[in-house]
């Protein structure tokens, strides 16, 4: 009852825009709608396949993009948990609660899972963010899903289109000056190659 009481109401700034799309969401096919559930769900595991592909390849290349390819996981917990914080000082209740007519492909979490800003977006957008700086390609990849993750959020109706935008903007503000710090850590990286450490560290020059 506290935390309801508490609970800050997102619907007077977007909550037009997010039963629209929940409405789309309604009339959309169900295999669509299935389909975007899943990736809801479960579409992070692509993100945590690139990190791994980006120290596979980082491996090959010089100590400075090692040190970003191996900072990147670490990169995305810290955005993870500085929006933590955030969704606990803001305690923005879901737009399930906030809007109960409103139709959603996924169960309204429960009162006091905070809504602003997305979780799932803030880890998509800052791990894209990190691997478009270690890699383009792979980053180009993650930017793209990570758009898609964004916009999924809103589909199943589980998050305001600000608590997307805000996550995004988050995700790379976090991840932006932190991976491009991690090339200090390339000394590091270079002497660990010279270990033990060598097969996760890599042997790469260019």
């Amino acid at each position: 009852m506290t935390a309801a009481l508490l609970a800050f109401d997102g619907s007077r700034i977007d909550g037009g825009l997010y039963t629209d799309v929940t409405d789309a969401a309604h009339r959309a096919p169900h295999w669509l709608d299935h389909a975007i559930l899943l990736w809801s769900d479960y579409g992070l595991a692509l993100f945590a396949l690139l990190m791994l592909a980006a120290w596979w390849l980082g491996r090959r290349r010089g100590p400075a993009a090692t040190a970003q390819a191996l900072a990147v996981p670490l990169i995305v917990v810290l955005a993870y948990s500085v929006n933590s914080v955030l969704k606990s000082l803001v305690a923005e209740d879901r737009p399930c609660r906030s809007i109960p007519r409103a139709f959603t492909l996924e169960t309204c979490p429960g009162a006091g899972d905070w809504s602003f800003p997305s979780n799932h977006t803030v880890i998509s957008f800052a791990a894209a963010a990190a691997l478009l700086l270690v890699h383009r390609r792979l980053g180009a990849v993650a930017v793209l899903a990570a758009l898609a993750m964004g916009a999924s959020r809103v589909w199943i109706g589980v998050h305001y289109p600000h608590d997307v935008l805000a996550g995004a903007l988050l995700g790379v503000a976090v991840a932006i000056p932190l991976t491009l710090a991690a090339r200090r850590a390339a000394p590091l990286v270079a002497r660990g190659r010279r270990t033990a450490l060598a097969p996760l560290l890599g042997t790469g020059t260019g």
